[in-house]
This record gives structure tokens, C-alpha cells and sequence, in this order.
């Protein structure tokens, strides 16, 4: 799928828009066709070759040309002139937040700026101060910005590095030769972030997989290659260890593989005590080196005295302790789970009519789904008017007697900075559910941040705390707020908080929501929908949910409709 390569290259495109200076327009139209371009489940070439581009949120006739000159030529010839008289490496700059597009432009006239690296030796240096326009704390944002950036690019998001995964094992299945095939390692724990791709296999052909999968396309370079194993390099900049192994060892390995290191150095200790020695291809008599267990994960565990233990869990915080106690918590899935409580429509800055979000939501079996459109504050997304949400409300009442699903009346209202919230305590009050969120003065420092979401949790309208940290994986830094005082104002004040299933946020992060869970502060694990196949991003909030041991009773969005209203203390 091109989906990933078009809407880089959008974006891209937008940014030199930006740089030099073009319509706001024309970069808003390439921003919006790269969201679209990134959260479309199906293949554009597929798209283009039924003609059906136009008929994608954002995309007209120009931009659809431009979709199908990539497909055809693999360039963008405005892209390429975009790009012209400006230095390769000057793209980079773009990636650092704090910079900004005209302001790298003035560095590179003013002082030739085109490297991050020369970037932060001028900022280190305060030479960079000598640009008018450029003030300390501008420099101190970009030095922050640089080291967010090199963070980012040795890590990769679950959910690109999961696409990445999963397209790599459906392609070497359908080439045929692998008999078993499995995601190990920290994708398998489906940690936030990942740094590399394991995948195991077995095959009585294990030479075709082996030269099978060092040949596709989608492979820049074979770093190493064996009999047995091979690693390359993916264009996202991922490495990819693909190993085949025996079927009689194939348990043990994806035991060993999966992790975490911690977690095995555990299993190891339990197995010696037993006499057994644990490693990638079985576990073994110490004294005698007789295999015992090692064609399924579980004759693993069970050989040293436990049960199976669930992936995600396998971070040595407790989860050894709580197997050998038979305190295993039975983690949430997706089955439990019946609606979504934050979800956007094209009333604010959704990509679909809110028909369309209430019909998608119905298709997937569930028994009630939000509209929870932004608040006044929000221009830059197009944040409703009180007059607006009372008018979105009628049409929601409106149309509820065409579907069998519960539309709830939401909306996720801004948490302005000394607390209040950014509508009336009366127009709040006519909702099913209020979502309270921070989108504005991220840097607000420690007290007056955590005082401002205390605060807006008191207000007894409000149900559910969005995306608690504001964090953006790799970007923005969560904000400084102690979190400890906020999940004891929620618990105290009888209110949930978010796991925001958004790839980039993830927000509450999986310790954060582990404690929540702990204190019996309810969670709601919802997708933030802005474009209908981010509805699927709740598998991403399950990750974080699992991880931090939390069971269905915990969440919120699984209770049914009657125990939810119930919950709100609003009438159903």
C-alpha cells in the first residue's frame, strides 16, 4: 500500500507551501488530504484505479492528479520544484518542533541554517539569538524540539510499526513456504513505542523465506543474512529480524523473543531453582540436557510453575508474582467493550456527517456512541457555539429514532486556563456526557496546570477527562502535572479519565493508568475519532488498558447503556 508514501508526501508538501510563504488554503488542502491519505484501510491505488479519489474527505480533482502521478511516475513533479534551491537536509528542520516552517526559512537566509545539527550548535552557541525575532526562550524550544526529534527517530509509533508487522507477515504468507508465523518482541507487548520488528517463523522451506522476504520491494538493504535468519532495513528506518525456527522450539522461542529481557531474566531464575534451563529452543533438565517443553509458549511457563501470562504484561511489575499467586487480572477485550465515548463529526474538525459516524458506530455491534465535537475555544477546529451545540443537540434528538443505537450528546469542552470550563454550567448540563480537555497553554507550570484540571473535575457536569497529559508521542512532552493529585480529585469527585487510543497520544500512558485503576478511578478507553476508520484505534487503547492490568469491570465504555446513564446521573 502507497497510502503511507502519498500522505508523507503531502505533508511534506504543505510544509514548503508554508515555508514559502503560499496560501493558507493550499497548506490546509494538503494537511487535510495527508490525514485522510493516512487513516484510509484500504489501498489508494485501489481507490484511483475504480476512480473513486474524489469521492475521498479533502481530495479534488488537483490533488487526485497529484495522487495518480505518484502511482504512475513514483514523483511529484510540484513537489520536486517545491524542493528546488533548497538543500535535501533542510527537510529535517521541518521535523522539529518549536522551529516552524518561516522560521527555518529565515535561519537559511539569514545564516544558512540547512542541518539540524547546525541548527543546535547555533542555539548552543546563542549566535542564533542574533536573528531578530529569535529570543531565548525560542532557542531553548528549539533545543528542546531537537532532542524530541532524535528520540522519534530511533523509536516508532505501535501503531506504524504494528501496520509495518502485519503487512510483512501477510506478505510472506501469501508467498507461500511458512507453516507458523508470529509478531514477537516489544510489538507483541505492544509497547507505545518500538525500536525493532521480531517476526518467527517455521517452515520446512526455510531457505525460499529467507530469500523470499530479503527480495521484497519494501526491503532497503539486507543488513545481515544466515541460514536461519535475515535483517533488514524497513524505509521507515526500522530494522526487521525475521528467524525460522524448529516447530518443537517454535513456543520457547516466541517466549524468549517477546520479552521483556526483565521478564525472562524471572522465568530463567524460577527455572533454575527447578533444575531447568531455559533458552530459545526449549527448556531443558539441567543434569541431563533432556528437552521437556518448548513447541507451545504455555509448556513453557507451566514448566516452571506458572500459567501463561498475557504479552503485554510481561514487564517484571509484578505480574511473576501475581501468576504464581493465581492473581492474573482477566484483561479487557475487545468483546467487552460496548461504544465509543469520544468520537468527532464534520460539525467541528471531523471528516464525516454525523449520520455517517452513528452508522459506522452501529455496523461494529455497539450499543451507544458519542458526539463529542469541540468547544468555542478551539477556532483552529472549527470548535461549536453554544447556539451551534444546541443545534447539533436537536438534530441528535432528531435523529435518534432511525437507529437502534444510542446516540449520546457530548462534547469535549475545553479546560480554559484558570479552570473554568469553556461553556456554561447550563448548556452542559443538556448533554448525555462532558468531555473536559486541555488544549491550550501546555506549559503552564506544575501548580497552576494541576489546579486548573482539579478544578475543572469539580465542576459536577463534567464526566470524563480527555487525554489527561496532552502529551504527543514525539513530539510535545506531556504537560507538567501531578497526576497523583488529579486521580485523587477524580475518585474524590466521582469522575473517569481517558486512555485516548490516538497513535500519538496514547494518553493516560499505561503506568498512569494502571495507578487510576488501582485508586477505582474508572477509565474510558475511547478513539478520538476524527475520520471513521479511526473507530479501529481502539484496539491501540486496549493495548494500553491490558498493559496496565486493567480488567472490563474497570472501564467505563463497558458498561451497557442503562448503567452508563446510570453513571452520568442523567436520565436515559
Amino acid at each position: 500500500m502507497k497510502n503511507f508514501d502519498v500522505a508523507r508526501l503531502f505533508s511534506e508538501m504543505a510544509t514548503l507551501l508554508e515555508v514559502n510563504d503560499e496560501s493558507v488554503f493550499r497548506v490546509r488542502a494538503y494537511q487535510r488530504a495527508a490525514r485522510t491519505l493516512e487513516a484510509l484501510p484500504v489501498d489508494v491505488a485501489e481507490v484511483a484505479a475504480r476512480g473513486g479519489l474524489t469521492d475521498l474527505p479533502g481530495i479534488g480533482r488537483d490533488l487526485a492528479a497529484r495522487v495518480e502521478e505518484y502511482l504512475a511516475t513514483g514523483r511529484i513533479e510540484q513537489l520536486e520544484r517545491l524542493r528546488g534551491g533548497l538543500p535535501a537536509s533542510f527537510v529535517d528542520l521541518l521535523e522539529i518542533r518549536g522551529l516552524g516552517p518561516k522560521t527555518a526559512r529565515l535561519l537559511y537566509d539569514r545564516l544558512g541554517v540547512h542541518t539540524v545539527e547546525r541548527l543546535e550548535e547555533l542555539c548552543r552557541s546563542r549566535e542564533i539569538l542574533a536573528v531578530a525575532g529569535i529570543r531565548d526562550k525560542t532557542r531553548a524550544n528549539i533545543l528542546k524540539g531537537i532532542a524530541q526529534w532524535r528520540a522519534g527517530r530511533t523509536r516508532t509509533l505501535l501503531s506504524r510499526a504494528r501496520g509495518i508487522a502485519e503487512q510483512l507477515v501477510q506478505t510472506l504468507t501469501a508467498h507461500g513456504g511458512v507453516d507458523r508465523i508470529e509478531i514477537a518482541g516489544s510489538l507483541r507487548r505492544m509497547k507505545e513505542t518500538v525500536k525493532d520488528i521480531d517476526i518467527l517463523v517455521t517452515s520446512t522451506e526455510p531457505a525460499r523465506v529467507i530469500e523470499t522476504f530479503a527480495s521484497l520491494p519494501s526491503v532497503l538493504e539486507v543488513v545481515a543474512r544466515g541460514d536461519t535468519k535475515v535483517t533488514v532495513r524497513h524505509p521507515d528506518g526500522l530494522h526487521v529480524d525475521l528467524r525460522v525456527v524448529a516447530p518443537d522450539a517454535f513456543g520457547a522461542a516466541l517466549q524468549y523473543f517477546t520479552g521483556s529481557k526483565e521478564h525472562n531474566v524471572r522465568v530463567r531464575e524460577m527455572a533454575v531453582r527447578r533444575g531447568l534451563r531455559v533458552s530459545e529452543y526449549g527448556v531443558f533438565e539441567e543434569a541431563t540436557g533432556r528437552k521437556i517443553a518448548g513447541r507451545a509458549e504455555a509448556e513453557v511457563y507451566e514448566a516452571v510453575g506458572l500459567p501463561w501470562i498475557p504479552p503485554e504484561l510481561r514487564e517484571d511489575a509484578g505480574e511473576i508474582e501475581a501468576a504464581r499467586e493465581g492473581r492474573l487480572p482477566e484483561l479487557v477485550t475487545r468483546a467487552a467493550i460496548c461504544g465509543d465515548l469520544h468520537a468527532h463529526t464534520d460539525w467541528s474538525d471531523g471528516h464525516h456527517p454525523l449520520e455517517r459516524l452513528i452508522e459506522a458506530a452501529q455496523a461494529r455491534g455497539y450499543e451507544y456512541v458519542i458526539v463529542s465535537d469541540h468547544s468555542q475555544s478551539l477556532a483552529i477546529a472549527n470548535g461549536l457555539t453554544p447556539d451551534r451545540l444546541r443545534e447539533q443537540l436537536a438534530r441528535i434528538r432528531a435523529l435518534q429514532p432511525r437507529y437502534r443505537i444510542r446516540i449520546l450528546a457530548g462534547c469535549e469542552c475545553d479546560i480554559l486556563a484558570d479552570g473554568s470550563m469553556d461553556f456554561p454550567d447550563d448548556l452542559l448540563a443538556e448533554l448525555d456526557v462532558v468531555l473536559a480537555a486541555v488544549h491550550s497553554r501546555f506549559r503552564q507550570d506544575r501548580g497552576a496546570m494541576t489546579a486548573r484540571i482539579v478544578r475543572a473535575l469539580a465542576n459536577p457536569h463534567v464526566d470524563i477527562l480527555a487525554h489527561p497529559t496532552g502529551r504527543l508521542i514525539g513530539s510535545r512532552e506531556p504537560s507538567d502535572v501531578d497526576m497523583e493529585a488529579v486521580l485523587a480529585a477524580a475518585l474524590r469527585h466521582g469522575k473517569a479519565v481517558e486512555i485516548n487510543a490516538s497513535p500519538d497520544r496514547l494518553d493516560l500512558k499505561d503506568t498512569h493508568a494502571r495507578r487510576a485503576a488501582e485508586l477505582g478511578v474508572p477509565i474510558a478507553i475511547s478513539t478520538d475519532t476524527h475520520h471513521l476508520s479511526h473507530l479501529d484505534f481502539l484496539d491501540l487503547g486496549l493495548a494500553v488498558a491490558r498493559r496496565a492490568w486493567i480488567t472490563s469491570g474497570q472501564v467505563l465504555n463497558a458498561r451497557p447503556l442503562d448503567a452508563l446513564l446510570a453513571w452520568t446521573h442523567r436520565s436515559g
